[in-house]
């Protein structure tokens, strides 16, 4: 996928008819982190305080370490992030297609970015 963008109108117009319905959508996620001022999740490096923005993909519960941890993987049309809440088994507006504002500090496990119980902000339904 280019990063860059095409130059004429009428070139914009024929990529967006050929694109895929999930470029299109990555895309359209990308400007919006961009808007926003957040940083894009691909950018993202480990130990990085970050504040990023996107859609949630999937919501899970996954204890880790014998502690309940609600996990949910985060996509901004760069790359995924995966979310973790520590011991909560559910967190009220945290479900798949919601978008949301997270911070904190990025790490780093099994070659993927994690942000571990982050400040986060719904965004209102009625934006997505």
């Amino acid at each position: 996928m280019s990063a860059e963008k095409p130059t004429g109108r009428f070139r914009r117009m024929i990529d967006r008819l050929s694109s895929s319905q999930e470029d299109l959508e990555s895309e359209e996620l990308r400007e919006d982190a961009q808007a926003s001022g957040c940083t894009r999740i691909g950018d993202c490096r480990d130990r990085q305080i970050v504040k990023v923005t996107g859609t949630l993909r999937t919501v899970t519960l996954r204890p880790r370490a014998g502690v309940p941890a609600l996990e949910a993987e985060l996509f901004d049309g760069t790359a995924p992030l995966d979310v973790v809440w520590l011991g909560r088994r559910s967190i009220a507006g945290i479900e798949p297609g919601r978008k949301l504002i997270a911070s904190g500090r990025i790490s780093m496990s099994h070659g993927r970015r994690v942000l571990f119980n982050p400040k986060y902000e719904l965004r209102p339904l009625g934006q997505e």
